[in-house]
């Protein structure tokens, strides 16, 4: 068996049919979309198509997409903007957010000394939206609800249409996280009606150093990078068109294929699961990730009856053999503190076993999960 990629929440393997037309983008449309010569005119013209056809997917104003290197400028993008420029003082969010959230949170209650409420959480690590709404409740600040759709590490998938009717109802602004969704799941933001939301290309087989915001109509929400007047005078910087065209034709394959490629996606996470839960006595899983309504298709967070301690070396072992899955969220890569969201659900006793996060992808195969389980097994036996 050669190497095997279960690493998909982390990053995807580029479509073929992107990387043709990012490489046709590269060769041929090299003028700086600024500039108002036709090379440039060329260049932004197809900017412009991109953030048509992206918006249309989802179904928003084309003017509300801001084009960014990805998702954690995007988050970083509104949640401070959303302090300096709109007057909030009251985040309101979970501890199980992605870094780009949760960093950016604890450096504007340095600097701003702003409020911070923390949701409830299920011990599956569910949002609790009662919570939420009882936080809402007794608020009188400006406030912002920070809460992702998916989480990155352990699947579980968050009612953001719920949420925004409750925001809604108690006038608080709501940005959410939608990294692990945007391409994966069929959303409609006229109906989930979110204030911000930011995606990346690479998680959803597109390039990487490129995603988009999303700000809704009206909401004033200021630039974030000055010097000129790119992106609607919000994210100054030239535009890398390849880069961008390349995320719009990513997400129009997505949409196009999703419905054939969540079923043989889910067909490999059920698969997955059944054969380890087989092979490998003692094992769960760490959040929702067997309740496929409340999880995503996409992956599985495991927990092996291995010492915490051991877990480099697990890993190690793993990469050796040709098997590519992580700890946890890519971004935290080197730290030897464990996961964030693993250290808010689950109990003492399972903290100190081996946890790690298979995601899967339309390039997986059922042989491929035959040789990891059989591996993970070899290895704990």
């Amino acid at each position: 068996m050669s190497t095997i990629y279960l690493d998909n929440a982390a990053t995807t393997r580029v479509r073929d049919e992107v990387v043709k037309s990012m490489a046709s983008v590269i060769k041929n449309e090299y003028g700086n979309p600024s500039s108002t010569h036709s090379y440039g005119r060329s260049s932004k013209s197809l900017i412009e198509l991109s953030r048509k056809e992206i918006s249309e997917v989802l179904n928003v104003k084309s003017s509300e997409i801001i084009f960014t290197s990805g998702g954690t400028e995007g988050d970083n993008m509104i949640i401070r903007n959303c302090v300096n420029n709109l007057g909030v003082t009251h985040i309101i969010t979970t501890k199980i957010e992605h870094h780009a959230v949760t960093h950016t949170i604890d450096d504007l209650v340095c600097s701003n000394n702003i409020k911070v409420s923390f949701v409830k959480l299920s011990k599956l690590g569910d949002v609790d939206l009662e919570d939420l709404e009882n936080i809402l409740k007794t608020n009188d600040q400006k406030s912002l609800v920070s809460l992702m759709h998916i989480n990155n590490e352990i699947g579980n998938i968050t009612d953001i249409k719920a949420v925004s009717k409750i925001c809604k109802k108690y006038n608080s602004l709501f940005h959410s996280d939608t990294v692990q969704s945007v391409g994966h799941y069929d959303l409609d933001f006229e109906e989930i009606k979110v204030d911000f939301f930011v995606a990346s290309a690479h998680k959803f087989h597109g390039p990487k150093g490129v995603g988009f915001a999303f700000i809704r109509q009206n909401t004033n929400l200021g630039s974030y990078i000055t010097g000129g007047m790119q992106e609607k005078g919000l994210r100054a910087g030239t535009e890398a068109v390849h880069n961008i065209v390349g995320m719009s034709e990513a997400l129009k394959f997505s949409v196009k294929n999703m419905t054939s490629e969540k079923k043989y996606i889910t067909d490999i996470k059920s698969y997955f699961i059944s054969e380890i839960k087989k092979k490998i006595k003692g094992v769960k899983f760490n959040g929702a990730c067997e309740d496929f309504n409340k999880s995503t298709y996409t992956l599985v967070n495991v927990l092996l009856p291995v010492k915490r301690e051991t877990g480099g070396l697990f890993m190690f072992k793993l990469d050796m053999k040709g098997i590519a899955c992580s700890k946890g969220s890519a971004c935290q890569s080197g730290s030897d503190s464990g996961s964030h969201v693993l250290k808010h659900i689950q109990n003492k006793d399972d903290n100190e076993k081996v946890s790690l996060r298979f995601s899967f992808s339309l390039y997986n195969s059922k042989e491929e999960i035959d040789f990891v389980v059989n591996e993970i097994g070899c290895l704990i036996n």
